[in-house]
């Protein structure tokens, strides 16, 4: 589903550096729809933030990360009416969330950072692709959303109350794939990873040029798609093979943590979680 850190790969595709004999990317509405299709086995392979692999692994999916997109530094963030000042504000108001995908685990922390129980809120399930609809027809108070639907949002006379600045190192986005399949697939879903990096360099070499070329899918002018990316780190080559490398503290540390707040077992959480036996070997 559209989000930032993942346009590289399509980015790849209109550039002619992922060709459909090497991978082919199924666009859908949502994390729950994509989640929907591994379970299935519709896909081998997914695009999710972490929280979300840990829950296609309770859906008895069995996946591995190979490839961080991105960490989330502002990027996913909770809407609010002008008429709520702060996250106090929310007891008794109507909160739009993903409840399958990343905004399980931003309302845990926002209500754990306001002081309220989940029962003090009432707690409205919208997949992302109809966050702008129920804003607009008025059916939330407050909505966990993420660029672009959030930049949207915010026009729309959203307030930003709460943000993924304050989780550090909890939202990573990553590609997850099926563990009984990926080993089949080698080849292919090393060119994928390889083509989402000749992306993120171009992005990083010609901001302008291809601020033009990511801006249809994102649905924003090219100007503005350097403001999508502001709340994102993007880790190249390097810094996911020293992640995805065991023991990878960080990132277990991390889906531990993600397992207690979101309430999910951290037996989900085991030495075959992360992998980066898909990486390539350059981006050359």
């Amino acid at each position: 589903h559209v989000w930032p850190g993942y346009e590289f790969m399509f980015l790849a595709r209109k550039m002619g550096w992922l060709t459909a004999d090497e991978a082919t990317l199924v666009e859908t509405g949502s994390a729950t729809e994509s989640l929907q299709a591994l379970g299935d086995g519709k896909v081998i392979g997914a695009a999710l933030t972490l929280d979300e692999t840990l829950r296609g692994i309770q859906m008895g999916v069995p996946l591995s990360v190979v490839l961080l997109f991105d960490v989330s530094t502002g990027g996913d963030a909770l809407m609010a009416r002008p008429h709520i000042p702060d996250l106090a504000g929310l007891k008794g108001a109507r909160i739009g969330v993903e409840a399958t995908g990343l905004g399980a685990l931003m309302l845990a922390s926002i209500l754990q950072k306001a002081g309220l129980s989940r029962r003090e809120v009432h707690v409205v399930d919208v997949p992302v692709d109809a966050h702008l609809k129920v804003w607009n027809a008025g059916a939330v108070d407050a909505i966990v959303s993420y660029d672009p639907v959030l930049k949207r949002i915010q026009a729309a006379g959203g307030v930003r109350l709460f943000d993924s600045r304050e989780i550090p190192n909890k939202i990573f986005d990553v590609l997850a794939v099926h563990r009984e399949h990926a080993a089949g697939y080698r080849r292919q879903l090393t060119r994928l990873i390889r083509a989402h990096f000749l992306g993120l360099r171009a992005w990083q070499v010609n901001p302008v040029d291809t601020a033009y070329r990511l801006s249809q899918r994102l649905g924003v002018k090219a100007e503005e798609v350097g403001e999508l990316y502001r709340g994102l780190d993007l880790p190249d080559l390097l810094f996911n093979r020293h992640m995805l490398t065991p023991p990878h503290p960080l990132l277990s540390n991390a889906a531990t943590e993600i397992a207690t707040i979101t309430g999910l077992p951290t037996s989900l959480i085991t030495d075959s979680l992360f992998t980066p036996d898909y990486l390539p070997v350059d981006v050359e």
